[in-house]
Parts: structure tokens; C-alpha cells; sequence
């Protein structure tokens, strides 16, 4: 299945770029080689997530930072805040590229062209190949790989591995980088030098304080509506983000998910029966085990 879409892109050019970066994102990025990417985020001092994204390093040395579209405006301002006296430009190139993915861990790069900036998503749970590309290529592109998956079929997937679009499941500011999946994902070095906002992300992930987080729920017939309470023996759990072809996300308080199963308590959304399945690669709560359905 191959995905076309408009991507929302800054690019950040010049001398002191790459350490500019590393000095304010989760993961270090200057180290990138030509075509590379990493999953990262930018965050409050606070240590909450103003915008995950995926950053490429372009062949010219330039880095490529790849966000949700309604998440642009606000990247772009925080970054210029910080770039006080540092060599560099930032700039919006969004209407100059085009993103493409293919939904199948077995699909060529090459099958994206030569021009490309062509990778595997950086997300272990995810390994789709991934790409950039100028967009006068574009069509030729789209052209090649045949029908296009749409929006829906997208998110779809996406739910049924139980991996979060930040921009579409919360609200910015709204959770911290370890409630967002960010170490599941990869989307946080904890032995790389300061990044913003690491002094709270260390201390959650030293003392296992993470009891809140997204996590994948399985639903059968229409799907709950956005905000549905959820809940287990009358204890409120938390409530669901997005949802899509039996699966969804919600942000729920996993200890209390953990304990209501072990009561066996059945878990509802707005009242309907629903199944909190967390997916085995989501790190739970040391109050109970991880993976399978809860």
C-alpha cells in the first residue's frame, strides 16, 4: 500500500545546525548520515511534548524536520526562540517536497526513486519505508506505485500496531514524552548530553513513575466516540483519543487498568464493553505484566 501526502517541513540550514538541534531535541540528530532519519520530539521545560517529529538529513547537509502540518507554526516559533545567536536559517519547504510511505515492511526503497530521501521508519514498531521527494517528482511517483491508500486505511493501520499520530490522538502540550510512547518508539536518548525538558523525562523514566500513557483498546461494532470515558468496576481509567476499524487509543491510567483486571473487572467505553489490549511491545507498569488483552 503506498501513501502520497503533503508533508509539513522546516528546514534548518547552516554551521551550527546540527548541534543547534542536539542541544533541544530527545534524540541527537547531527550525526545523521545523508538520507538518514530519526524519530524525536521538541519539548517544554517541563518535559511535555510540543510536537514530535521525524528529522532527515538532507545531502547537502541541511536537516529536513518533518511534523504534523497543524503542529508547524508552533515548531517553527519555539525553534527561532532558541536560535538566539546561532548560525543558521530556518525556513518552511513544505510546499517544495512530497512525503510518500509504503505499508509493507517488505517494500523496496528503491521502489521510492532515485531523487528520494528514502528510509525505514525509525520506530521499531512501524520499519515501513519512508520518503521525501522533491515535488515535481511526485506524480511520477505516485504513478509508479499504483493505487493510492487513502487517510482512513492509514490510520487504520496505525491503530491496529497501537503506534500514536500525536497530532491526531492529543493536544499539544498535553502529555509528557514517556505517556507519548516516546522510549517504545525510540523517540528519546536518555544518555545523550541536555535536551529540553530532560530533567523531568529522566526522573520519570529513573523512578518508573509512568502510569499514564497511550495504549491500544479493541472495540467490536461502532466505533466510541472521541473523549469516551473509560472505565473498569465504576473506577475511571481514562478516555479514548482516536479510532478506526475495531482499534483505538486511549490515554489511560495503566496501574488502575492492571489492578481492575486482576479484580476481573470488565472495562467499558461510555458504557460498552470494550478490550484494553496493550501491544507487547508497550512497557507497562511494574504493578502487572505487559502485552496480550487486559
Amino acid at each position: 500500500m503506498a501513501h502520497v501526502y503533503d508533508p509539513a517541513l522546516l528546514r534548518v540550514s547552516g554551521p551550527d545546525a546540527g548541534g543547534f538541534l542536539d542541544n533541544l531535541l530527545t534524540r541527537d540528530v547531527g550525526g545523521l548520515a545523508p538520507g538518514g532519519v530519526a524519530y524525536a520530539g521538541l519539548l517544554t521545560p517541563q518535559g511535555k511534548v510540543i510536537a514530535d517529529m521525524m528529522v532527515w538529513r538532507d545531502r547537502d547537509e541541511a536537516f529536513l524536520i518533518e511534523t504534523a502540518p497543524d503542529r508547524l507554526a508552533a515548531l517553527a516559533q519555539r525553534l527561532r526562540l532558541y536560535k538566539l545567536r546561532a548560525r543558521l536559517e530556518i525556513a518552511d519547504v513544505s510546499a517544495a517536497w512530497r512525503g510518500a510511505a509504503l505499508i509493507d515492511p517488505a517494500a523496496p526503497l528503491a521502489d521510492l526513486g532515485p531523487a528520494a530521501l528514502a528510509a525505514r521508519d525509525p520506530r521499531p514498531p512501524v520499519a515501513a519505508a519512508r520518503a521525501l521527494l522533491p515535488a515535481a517528482d511526485a506524480a511520477a511517483l505516485a504513478k509508479r506505485l499504483g493505487p493510492a491508500t487513502s487517510r482512513e486505511s492509514v490510520r487504520a493501520w496505525r491503530l491496529a500496531l497501537g503506534v500514536p499520530d500525536l497530532a491526531e490522538d492529543t493536544a499539544p502540550e498535553e502529555l509528557f514524552a514517556l505517556e507519548a510512547l516516546f522510549e517504545e518508539l525510540g523517540g528519546v536518548d536518555f544518555h545523550k548530553g541536555c535536551f529540553v525538558g530532560q530533567e523531568n523525562v529522566s526522573r520519570m523514566k529513573r523512578r518508573a513513575t509512568t502510569r499514564r500513557k497511550l495504549c491500544r483498546i479493541a472495540y467490536d461494532g461502532e466505533a466510541p466516540a472521541f473523549g469516551a470515558t473509560v472505565e473498569a468496576g465504576g473506577s475511571p481509567l481514562g478516555d479514548v483519543r482516536t479510532s478506526a476499524g475495531g482499534f483505538a487509543l486511549a490515554a489511560l491510567r495503566l496501574d488502575r487498568a492492571l489492578e481492575a483486571a486482576e479484580k476481573g473487572a470488565s472495562p467499558t467505553a461510555d458504557g460498552r464493553p470494550i478490550r484494553i489490549a496493550p501491544p507487547d511491545w508497550l512497557l507497562m507498569p511494574a504493578v502487572g505484566g505487559r502485552g496480550g488483552e487486559a
